[in-house]
């Protein structure tokens, strides 16, 4: 597998593939216990990570969205939350506080910045977390089933949000089941199989117009029962198994 600076990929697959597990090695936060991975031309290990430079440099260049925003969100405030990434890196005064409203803003959350994150409801923690990455302003974004447990339209938001993000030049890594999500962000797709493995590669709208790989990985039903179909099915169940002429009770 790999992606090149600037990309939009999908990971793709069904729940439980290994979709959240392959992020997690790809943030430095997991190390394979088989194969190889590398970022920036070098090696992720735990060894690696104890070099203060390069843990530095990747933790600025790559973020992580969590599909779940209770596990991101620690701080008492939304300001602290957001401003938690920029005084990690040793930013001054004015520009963390730029940062930070400029973040503020763009997720249209500004009148937040004195609430609690755990307060919150999923739609505004999920601007919050993203709006703690934003600040980071990292080159690569990291994110786990973002749209999941949002309604539709602030679905729809984020969707343009990640879309615009990507055609900032940010390279996007999306790891989701999410069909439509896929479809109008990503340039090109991983697809995984239940049994965790990679089947298929290539691009997005190569990989979705496949309908019977999409069923074979469990992302779309083989068929799909209508209430007519249903009807159908049961007038016919009648049909070969009438009821006995004598059906009382008592």
């Amino acid at each position: 597998m790999c992606v090149a600076a600037g990309e939009k990929v999908a990971i793709l697959g069904a729940n439980g593939c290994g979709k959240s597990t392959l992020l997690k090695l790809l943030d430095g936060l997991y190390f394979p216990s088989q194969g190889e991975l590398f970022a920036f031309g070098q090696r992720l290990s735990e060894a690696a990570f104890q070099d203060e430079v390069f843990h530095f440099a990747f933790r600025r260049q790559v973020g992580l969205l969590f599909q779940d925003s209770d596990v991101q969100l620690f701080s008492p405030s939304v300001w602290d939350e957001v401003a938690f990434a920029p005084l990690q890196m040793g930013l001054g005064k004015d520009e963390v506080v730029e940062r930070v409203e400029s973040a503020l803003k763009t997720l249209r959350i500004e009148s937040l910045r004195e609430r609690a994150p755990h307060r919150l409801s999923g739609g505004e923690k999920k601007r919050v977390a993203l709006a703690s990455l934003l600040s980071l302003d990292p080159a690569v974004w990291l994110m786990d089933e973002p749209t999941a447990g949002l309604d539709p339209r602030s679905a729809a938001w984020l969707d343009d949000f990640i879309y615009d993000q990507g055609e900032h030049g940010r390279t996007i890594v999306i790891a989701t089941h999410d069909l439509g999500l896929v479809e109008s962000i990503t340039e090109r797709v991983y697809l995984f199989d239940e049994q965790h493995q990679i089947t298929a590669e290539g691009p997005t709208d190569e990989i979705l117009s496949n309908h019977a790989l999409l069923v074979a990985c469990n992302l779309v039903p083989g068929h799909i029962h209508t209430r007519e179909t249903r009807k159908r099915a049961a007038t016919h169940l009648m049909d070969d198994n009438p009821p006995p002429h004598d059906a009382s009770i008592g």
